[in-house]
């Protein structure tokens, strides 16, 4: 768990900074965010429901993780240490969070999922572990993370939300044991799915500036302001 613990570290540092200047481009993103609400973003299809587990082991549906708020929900797993997938992913949705403890119409709309695609490692126990991130911010828009009880549990979720898993041919792997493809997805209140971010799509300017103008498309907030 340490190289993942230091590599989130790292990420989060380089999303800080991102977000310190958040009209700024970077050398990994060479174009200017766009402004919330001055474009659509089209329905996709719905999200997927599924059983899961939250970290305290309590059995949920998705689809209650998937309504009523915009959700940022990321597929990750706990041995991943490649700085350019999993613990960038959360890196993006820590930023996002402690964003939304400064902005109360963010606090009041997003909703932030971490879901595990590992689930005999990624028990409740360990997940609980990773949601201290967001206990440090309890102002902040919720964030859980999810596992689930079982393989068999998991694979449908992951096949109707389209995410790649398998093993590597070397469960030795310095990245870890699991080959996967970066997925984020942008979740609307009523559940569909708006907004596919990957490895080569995943700017935090882009997302805070699609998760603002959903919210503005749901009335959540009459005066959402880029800071």
């Amino acid at each position: 768990m340490k190289p993942y613990l230091t590599a989130i570290a790292f990420v989060v540092g380089v999303a800080t900074s991102i977000f310190g200047a958040e009209a700024s481009r970077s050398a990994e993103y060479d174009y200017d965010a766009p402004e919330p609400g001055t474009y659509t973003l089209p329905i996709i299809k719905p999200a997927a429901d599924g059983n899961v587990l939250d970290s305290t082991g309590t059995p949920l549906l998705l689809r209650d993780l998937t309504h009523g708020r915009v959700t940022v929900m990321s597929f990750i797993y706990t041995r991943c240490a490649s700085a350019v997938a999993c613990p960038y992913a959360t890196g993006v949705l820590r930023q996002l969070h402690e964003s939304s403890a400064e902005d109360p119409a963010l606090a009041k709309g997003l909703r932030l999922v971490s879901m595990s695609f590992d689930p005999s490692t990624d028990t409740p126990r360990r997940m609980a572990e990773y949601a201290a991130l967001a206990d440090r911010q309890p102002s902040a828009a919720p964030w859980k993370f999810i596992t689930t009880r079982s393989q068999a549990d998991l694979q449908p979720i992951l096949e109707a939300f389209g995410q790649t898993v398998d093993k590597r041919k070397n469960p030795s792997n310095p990245l870890g044991p699991l080959n996967h493809v970066l997925r984020v997805y942008l979740i609307d209140r009523d559940g569909n799915i708006r907004n596919i971010y990957s490895s080569g799509t995943l700017d935090p300017r882009l997302v805070l500036a699609d998760v603002r103008t959903l919210l503005l498309e749901a009335g959540v907030s009459k005066q959402i302001t880029r800071k």
